[in-house]
């Protein structure tokens, strides 16, 4: 781990945007538990989203209900990068918003025009409180945010912006792997529709599958997790 403010001594913001199964949660959480940062799954919180909605049943299909049920979420993102999690109104559902159930409808409330402001509100709140001197899980040595727009929208002037990217079979055998434990060919199709279809409706309210100027690309199609990791540090290093 580095020490004083992430390699620069001073408070670093990492952000990274990548499509589904381009391996950045895993990547993200790997940097900065190196690096001494905290680290924010932006993901994670449309589905805590989608999960407080049906827990209120509120109609996902009724974008002005939604947007006033997350605008009311009490939701807290634990950003320790060895053990992250989701707790919303007091309940931790870090597992839980993984299941088959929420997949399925986040797209929906992701796509929710209201619900991203809300949530890009409190996504920039969270990496503003690692940038303060002692403060913060990292304390005050920054952060790494990833998701799909946190280069363009929420931190566009992140210390490193960076895009990670793979090929689309890669994509797929690694979500089929996470998920299924295999990557036959019947698996990476019983897997397609849902890397690509959310891919898909995202890419209608956000930019997440080319780099947006100033945003160095990271092609993992063909590297290991370890040469990914090492790729991604060596940019976030020559950039401080």
């Amino acid at each position: 781990m580095e020490s004083g403010g992430g390699v620069s001594g001073r408070p670093m913001v990492v952000a990274i945007d990548g499509p589904s199964g381009s391996g950045k949660s895993t990547i993200s959480r790997r940097v900065a538990a190196e690096l001494g940062l905290a680290y924010l799954d932006t993901g994670a919180m449309y589905r805590a989203a989608t999960w407080w909605c049906r827990r209120r049943e509120v109609d996902l299909t009724d974008p002005a209900a939604v947007a006033v049920a997350v605008r009311a979420m009490p939701l807290q993102m634990v950003t320790d990068p060895a053990a992250p999690r989701v707790v919303c109104d007091g309940v931790d559902i870090t597992d839980e918003i993984r299941g088959a159930d929420i997949t399925a409808a986040v797209s929906v409330v992701a796509t929710n025009l209201d619900v991203r402001a809300e949530l890009a509100r409190r996504q920039r709140a969270e990496i503003a409180a690692e940038t303060h001197p002692g403060e913060g899980r990292s304390e005050g040595r920054g952060i790494i945010a990833e998701g799909r727009d946190i280069t363009t929208v929420v931190a566009p002037d992140a210390t490193v912006r960076l895009l990670l990217i793979a090929d689309e079979r890669a994509r797929l055998a690694r979500r089929a792997r996470e998920l299924h434990g295999a990557d036959d060919d019947a698996t990476l199709e019983a897997t397609r529709d849902l890397v690509v279809r959310r891919d898909a409706d995202d890419s209608t309210v956000s930019a997440f599958m080319t780099a947006a100027d100033g945003v160095v690309t990271v092609d993992s199609s063909l590297l290991t997790l370890e040469e990914t990791v090492a790729a991604v540090l060596d940019v976030v290093r020559a950039a401080v």
